[in-house]
C-alpha cells in the first residue's frame, strides 16, 4: 500500500471548489479591523476572535514597532538557549500580576502551551479527566502525554464525578477543560469541577484562550468571572485572541511553572516568541486595564446580537461569550448560507463536524468591541434574509 493513497482518495475539499462552496483559506488582502479586503471587496468581519478591537490599536502597533528596531525580527533561537530576552519575563511576570498567579511562562503559540504543559505534567502512571469538547490543543497535548485519557460527557459535572471514582487514589489526576468551549461559546461550570476535583485528590487546569480579556470584572477571564482564580491549579491560554498578537502561557505555582520551563519540550525544541509580539501582548495589558469601557462596548454589541438572532428565529445555543453560533445541522446547507453571506459582504466561519457533534453543523460568528451599530444592522439584515431564502426562518412578516 501506498502511504499517499489516501490523498489521492480525499476528495470533500475538491469537490466543495468545483462548485463554489469552499470557505477555507481565503487569502486577506488587507485588514481594517472590523473590514477585511478579500478579492478586492470590503467585508464585515464577524468571523474573528479580535475581541477587543486591538489588532489595530496604536498603542499596540508602536508597541511592536519599537521592539523590531530594539530586538530585530526573531529570536533565532529557543528560550533554554539564546531565545530569552529581558522582554519575555517582563511578559511573565506582568501576566502573572494580571492573572493573579504565583508565575506564568509563555510558549511561541497557544497551541504549543496545552501540548507542553499537559504533556510535561502527566506521566505514565497518571490519569487525565478531559472534556469531550475541548479544543483539539488539549486533546493533543493529552495524547503526547504519557498518561491515560479519560473524556467525560460535556460540562457534564456529574459524570466527572463518576468517572474520578473510578481512578485508584495512587494515580496523579488532571482534570482540564476549556473555560470558554471555542465553537458554541459556552462556558464550563468550573466552580464545580473544581469541587469534584479536590474530593477525588485530582488537580484542574483551565484553557481560557477565549474568556480572558473579555470576561470579570477586570477582564481576567472565566476564573475571575465565576470567583475561582485562587482555587484552579494552571490557568493556560493564547494571545491570538484578545491581546491581538500570537503566542500562549500557562500560569500556576512557582513549582509547576519552573518544572514545565525545564521539561517542556514544545518550549525547549522550539524558537522562542518574537519581540514584536510579546510588547503587542505587554500593550494590550495595559489597554485592557486602563479601557474597562472598551469590554463593556463589546458586550453591549453582544447582547445586541443575540437578542437580534434569537428574536429571528435562529438556534443560537448556550453561548455566554462573544462567539454566537448559528445552528444550522447540515453541512451543505451551512456552506450555502455561509457563501452567500460572502457574496453579500460579510465574512462568518462555518464549521462542520468533526469540529462540532454530528448534526450540528454551525456558522460560527464572533464579535469585537470596535463594531458599528451600522455594521451589526447590515449583518441583521442579510442574516434574516438569508435565513427566509433558504427556510429556515419562517415567512418574513
Amino acid at each position: 500500500m501506498d502511504l499517499f493513497d489516501k490523498c489521492q482518495k480525499f476528495v470533500r475539499a475538491k469537490e466543495l471548489m468545483a462548485n463554489g462552496h469552499y470557505p477555507y483559506f481565503r487569502p486577506i488582502q488587507d485588514t481594517h479591523g472590523n473590514e477585511v479586503e478579500i478579492g478586492g471587496r470590503r467585508m464585515i468581519m464577524v468571523g474573528s476572535n479580535n475581541y477587543l478591537g486591538l489588532t489595530h490599536h496604536p498603542e499596540v502597533q508602536e508597541a511592536a514597532r519599537k521592539a523590531i528596531l530594539k530586538y530585530g525580527t526573531g529570536c533565532t533561537g529557543s528560550r533554554f538557549l539564546n531565545g530569552t530576552l529581558d522582554l519575555h519575563e517582563e511578559l511573565e511576570e506582568r501576566l502573572a500580576r494580571f492573572l493573579g498567579m504565583e508565575a506564568v511562562l509563555t510558549f511561541t503559540t497557544g497551541f504549543q502551551t496545552n501540548l507542553g504543559a499537559i504533556s510535561t505534567l502527566v506521566g505514565k502512571n497518571d490519569v487525565i479527566l478531559c472534556d469531550r469538547e475541548n479544543h483539539a490543543s488539549i486533546i493533543d497535548g493529552c495524547r503526547l502525554s504519557f498518561g491515560e485519557l479519560r473524556k467525560y460527557r460535556h460540562n457534564d459535572v456529574e459524570d466527572l464525578d463518576r468517572m474520578l471514582s473510578m481512578v485508584p487514589k495512587d494515580r496523579g489526576k488532571l482534570v482540564v477543560t476549556d473555560g470558554v468551549f471555542s465553537m458554541m461559546g459556552d462556558l464550563a461550570p468550573v466552580e464545580g469541577i473544581i469541587e469534584v476535583a479536590r474530593a477525588h485528590g485530582a488537580r484542574v487546569a483551565v484553557d481560557d484562550a477565549h474568556g480572558v480579556g473579555v470576561l470579570g470584572p477586570g477582564g481576567r477571564g472565566t476564573c475571575e468571572h465565576l470567583g475561582v482564580t485562587d482555587d484552579v491549579d494552571l490557568i493556560l491560554g493564547t494571545f491570538s485572541k484578545s491581546f491581538a498578537s500570537v503566542g500562549g502561557f500557562v500560569g500556576g505555582s512557582k513549582n509547576v511553572i519552573h518544572y514545565i520551563k525545564h521539561h517542556a519540550r514544545p518550549l525547549i525544541f522550539s524558537a522562542s516568541l518574537p519581540a514584536a509580539a510579546a510588547a503587542a501582548v505587554l500593550a494590550c495589558i495595559e489597554i485592557t486595564e486602563r479601557e474597562p469601557e472598551r469590554r463593556a462596548r463589546l458586550w453591549r454589541n453582544v447582547n445586541k446580537m443575540k437578542k437580534a438572532l434569537s428574536e429571528l428565529g435562529f438556534e443560537i445555543g448556550p453561548s455566554e461569550s462573544p462567539i454566537i453560533p448559528i445552528v444550522i445541522g447540515d453541512m451543505m446547507l451551512t456552506f450555502r448560507f455561509w457563501k452567500i453571506l460572502f457574496e453579500q459582504g460579510i465574512y462568518v466561519n462555518p464549521v462542520i463536524s468533526p469540529a462540532v457533534p454530528p448534526g450540528k453543523d454551525l456558522i460560527r460568528t464572533s464579535y469585537m468591541a470596535t463594531h458599528t451599530d451600522e455594521e451589526l444592522d447590515r449583518v441583521i439584515e442579510a442574516f434574516a434574509s438569508i435565513g427566509h431564502e433558504l427556510g429556515l426562518l419562517g415567512a418574513p412578516s
